[in-house]
């Protein structure tokens, strides 16, 4: 039997901008699941999509937004935590570096210049 893992409720971290803070998800082709992407900020649902399509949606089917402070968050641990965790890795240098490949790249042999 598996144990289901044990999540409390996190309080809401506040962003240190008072501009209303968007969720934005995206799905790049039909039958794809929506996943998030990141998020805007942005005073209204019109200009959240206009800076979720320059920043996100380049090549997604459909964008979808949401108030950040509309969305109820669940974790085993906290933001502090994880915040935490983040800026120890940042800090120590083991020699390795993450590689990233991003799919409209993947396997070109040259970058052309505009």
């Amino acid at each position: 039997m598996v144990e289901k893992a044990r999540r409390s409720a996190v309080e809401s971290d506040e962003r240190g901008n008072p501009t209303r803070q968007w969720e934005v998800f995206v799905r790049n082709e039909e039958g794809d699941p929506m996943r998030h992407v990141g998020s805007v900020a942005a005073a209204s649902g019109s200009e959240a999509h206009e800076h979720a399509s320059r920043l996100f949606g380049w090549y997604a089917a459909d964008i979808w937004l949401c108030p950040a402070d509309e969305v109820e968050r669940y974790s085993t641990r906290g933001l502090v935590d994880t915040a935490q965790e983040r800026s120890d890795d940042d800090n120590g240098d083991d020699g390795s570096e993450e590689q990233r490949v991003y799919e409209e790249t993947a396997g070109a042999s040259e970058v052309n210049s505009l």
